[in-house]
């Protein structure tokens, strides 16, 4: 019973500071009294059962919390800057619990505004942690590894932004809404990939950050279900997070993906996510997260990882590239180039990476140069390379198995 509160609350906390926001505006002193209302459900709702209507309940009590603290005296000097009191009196009540609340909009707008470029990326992830998926700073702060105190200001400059920037409580125009929607769709992906490869810290991955990315994934999707690209992280989400089961051994040691026990990958997730890119394929032009999705797709689906079919991971990174050209995109391309054309055909293209300043000293750069070695009969200068791999690394599971491929391969060589 109480668990499935605390998932109540955490789905509704959004929708709840969304309508809040769009009604009063002043989202520091929205976000205080949603925790309010919030902490009163808890309180409430085990004992005397969850009302009818939760979230029209949650918006009625915080929006009294939010009311009465814009008419107190600490607040004055705030209610005095704003129109609050000039409003009519009607615009100061919740809605009737069965009125239409717009609990879409408000969620798709709150995403919107915590992604508005006038934000710093950094910012950007931390207030949609904590405004729409309801981690705590502490939270936050532990998942990036900063002080909660470095967090919270980092939380509050990006709320100061917003406040001094003007920044609407709306969904941005069409003309900029796709250039919004992609700086979304990044911040979504870097809180999954921080949550799924951890960049520094004694732990491979932090399943909270991972899981709470595919749950906001999911709410995007929900509320743009036509849009290719949302359909398209969110199968990228599953069909990655299918495979974390068998990514650590006994120990918590590292697994390759070559070197998995693939019936303990998520096939559930796994048919989901594929459902979900065929689907946004063949209806939307392909974009970057679609074409990443499917080249997990073709992992997912093959038996064993001799059975994976390169030439098409191939052809989709070609088509990845054309679309969204990176350096890492070409980094992993050179991977799939090998294992069609040979490890020297794939050491060549990573080659030409050596040059690109924001790759030149990345610890992916040398463990996928290592990997190429290896399979090219270069222990030794494979060795060498796992073991700058490992150098440059902040993660610590990462440094043990580059150091472990090392040094196994040194104990090979003559």
């Amino acid at each position: 019973m109480v668990v499935a509160i605390e998932d109540l609350l955490r789905e509704l906390a959004p929708q709840v500071l969304g309508a809040l926001v769009r009604r009063y505006g002043h989202f520091d002193a929205a976000e205080d009294a949603v925790q309010e209302g919030l902490l009163a459900a808890a309180t409430q709702w085990p004992a005397e059962g969850v009302p009818d209507d939760p979230r029209a309940w949650l918006i009625r009590v915080s929006s009294r919390r939010l009311i009465d603290a814009l008419r107190s005296e600490e607040s004055r000097r705030l209610r005095e800057e704003s129109d609050f009191l000039r409003d009519p009196a009607a615009t100061r009540v919740a809605q009737p619990a069965d009125a239409d609340t717009q609990a879409g909009d408000d969620s798709l707008v709150l995403l919107f505004l915590c992604c508005h470029p006038a934000i710093a990326v950094p910012a950007q992830v931390a207030l949609t942690l904590r405004a729409v998926g309801g981690l705590t700073t502490a939270e936050i702060a532990s998942a990036f590894f900063v002080p909660e105190p470095t967090m919270g200001q980092r939380i509050s400059r990006a709320k100061a932004k917003i406040k001094s920037s003007g920044i609407g409580f709306e969904l941005p125009p069409p003309e900029s809404r796709g250039a919004r929607l992609d700086a979304v769709l990044q911040v979504l992906y870097l809180i999954f990939n921080e949550g799924y490869t951890s960049s520094s810290g004694p732990e491979l991955a932090r399943v909270e950050l991972s899981a709470e990315a595919i749950r906001l994934a999911r709410m995007l999707h929900r509320l743009l279900p036509d849009d290719g690209e949302a359909a398209g992280l969110l199968a990228l989400m599953l069909l990655t997070d299918a495979r974390r089961p068998a990514r650590t051994g006994p120990g918590g040691e590292l697994v390759p993906l070559d070197e998995q026990d693939r019936s303990r990958w998520d096939r559930k997730a796994i048919a989901e996510g594929v459902a979900l890119v065929s689907s946004a394929l063949a209806r939307t032009r392909p974009g970057a997260y679609q074409l990443q999705a499917a080249i997990a797709a073709v992992h997912d689906e093959a038996p064993t990882a001799a059975d994976t079919d390169w030439r098409q991971v191939l052809a989709l990174y070609d088509l990845l590239e054309r679309v969204a050209d990176s350096p890492m995109v070409r980094l992993n391309k050179a991977v799939a180039v090998a294992m069609v054309s040979g490890p020297r055909a794939g050491l060549d293209l990573i080659a030409t990476l050596d040059g690109d300043e924001r790759m030149a000293r990345h610890h992916r750069l040398a463990a996928v140069r290592a990997h190429l070695l290896e399979l090219a009969g270069d222990a030794g200068g494979a060795a060498a390379a796992y073991r700058l791999a490992a150098e440059r690394t902040l993660s610590e599971p990462e440094q043990r198995y580059l150091r472990t491929r090392a040094d196994r391969l040194a104990a090979s060589t003559p």
